[in-house]
């Protein structure tokens, strides 16, 4: 009866916003047909670009009608199932609290970033609007750590104890040597869809959150790239770089530390595999053969080693693995995209002279490689960020050199 009550005042609102106008309801129609779910958020926007408030107050579990035309009119509930099961047993006000979410906007609360590579003021605006929530199940925006240090790193450092050291907040910590595929004897080559899957799950990720990849405060763009490149290719739709942590900290912008938190479990769909945008080592080696052959493919391989590597003057950080390089490849090492003191990815006409500098054509397809697949994953965010050659001919050679 009192759930009935409180549907009829909710009904009564709206019958009011409907005479105001006819556009009213189509967007409220739209946002929710009848009957109302209480999980959505129905906002009537009027000329002045204000809305309308239908509140709902957990010492009478009621709706009131509009309590201004300026503001919005927005409903969440946390749960329609429990809040009638809280009210079937009689419970007083104080005890409905838990089950009721109420959130009150003034503009359209989603915050949409337009651009693979964003900034830190571009994510603490996003953060702001679409923090993630342990009640909402609105998309959310969630920073995304890809903390990664090289094996050989002289400070012994690693990726999960700069995290608890300084993070940004509601971050979550993605392993890159621990989402990985296991049976592999190469370090992180790509998961499993079913291991990606379930790691998004333990994350707390969910299919149409905004991920937004970070890395360190110490190294700059490093391992978020590959981060990012590793979302896109199992299908996750929106996905971005920050541009970057060490910017982020130097601006100013909001820090934690400490253990990390504890996400509760998602249900993440089993994604698709996109193979147009991976090499794998078999068809590498064919294009290594065909180098230079009459009517062989042109296809131009990006190395991001440093020149000693990709010249073999230098040895791997790996033990017992050879340096040098492929027939035909570019040594493009990964530093001639970046800022040389913030370490962020150069602006999109900068990236462009790099690659018009090493003679690239970007009408034809793209290889980026390296060592181990990490910093391949740079250049190919240099090339997404510059718009320099096909998207659907840009790809990285997962394992690389290894």
């Amino acid at each position: 009866m009192p759930w009935g009550f409180a549907s009829h005042c909710l009904r009564a609102a709206v019958s009011k916003a409907r005479r105001k106008s006819a556009a009213h309801v189509q967007i409220l129609e739209k946002a929710s047909p009848p009957p109302f779910n209480p999980t959505h958020v129905f906002a009537v926007p009027d000329k002045g670009n204000q809305h309308t408030i239908i509140k709902s107050f957990a010492r009478c579990a009621t709706f009131w009608s509009p309590l201004s035309t300026a503001a919005s009119i927005l409903c969440t509930l946390h749960s329609l199932k429990l809040l009638q099961m809280a009210l079937a047993a009689r419970r007083r006000p104080q005890q409905l609290r838990p089950f009721l979410d109420i959130v009150s906007i003034g503009q359209r609360r989603r915050y949409m970033l337009s651009s693979y590579v964003v900034t830190s003021k571009e994510l603490d605006a996003a953060l702001k609007k679409n923090a993630p929530s342990k009640i909402s199940t609105d998309p959310r925006v969630i920073p995304i750590c890809a903390a990664w240090f090289m094996p050989n790193d002289p400070l012994g450092r690693t990726g999960i104890e700069t995290f608890k050291k300084k993070r940004i907040p509601t971050a979550r910590f993605f392993d890159v040597d621990g989402i990985k595929d296991h049976d592999s004897p190469y370090p992180h080559m790509l998961p499993t869809c079913e291991v990606f899957a379930e790691a998004m799950e333990k994350l707390g990720i969910r299919k149409d959150d905004e991920l937004v990849v970070y890395d360190t405060e110490e190294l700059g763009l490093f391992s978020a790239p590959r981060v990012g490149w590793t979302l896109r290719v199992y299908g996750h739709p929106r996905v971005h770089i920050l541009n970057n942590f060490r910017l982020w900290v130097k601006e100013g912008f909001p820090t934690v530390s400490g253990e990390p938190e504890t996400f509760e479990a998602t249900k993440y769909p089993v994604p698709s595999y996109h193979t147009d945008m991976v090499v794998k080592f078999a068809e590498m080696k064919t294009i290594g053969y065909d180098y230079n052959k009459e009517g062989a493919e042109q296809i131009q391989i990006l190395d991001a080693r440093s020149p000693g590597r990709w010249e073999g003057s230098e040895p791997e950080p790996r033990p017992d693995l050879r340096s040098g390089h492929m027939p035909g490849s570019t040594n493009i090492p990964f530093q001639e995209m970046l800022d040389p003191e913030t370490k962020a990815l150069l602006a999109p006409e900068e990236l462009r002279k790099v690659f018009e500098s090493k003679n690239l054509d970007p009408n034809k397809p793209i290889i980026t490689s390296c060592g181990t697949g990490v910093t391949a994953a740079i250049l190919e965010a240099g090339l997404t960020a510059s718009d320099f050659g096909k998207p659907n001919d840009r790809r990285v050679y997962d394992g690389s050199w290894t």
